[in-house]
């Protein structure tokens, strides 16, 4: 089990896998970053750097 921050601020969340830990990282977002979730602004390329970002920093934890 993986315990990393969200890449916005200090909350932290936990998963097995990194799928696992964005699922547990979901409701957070939705909370108390929704308007980064719903920035009309941001593309799928923004989507996709993100996921990869993410995905190295669980994987280097």
């Amino acid at each position: 089990m993986k315990t990393l921050k969200c890449d916005l601020c200090e909350v932290t969340a936990e998963g097995e896998t990194f799928e696992a830990w964005m699922l547990a990282l979901h409701p957070h977002y939705m909370e108390a970053h929704a308007d980064v979730i719903k920035d009309p602004s941001k593309t799928k390329e923004d989507m996709e750097k993100w996921m990869l970002e993410n995905k190295a920093r669980f994987d280097a934890a």
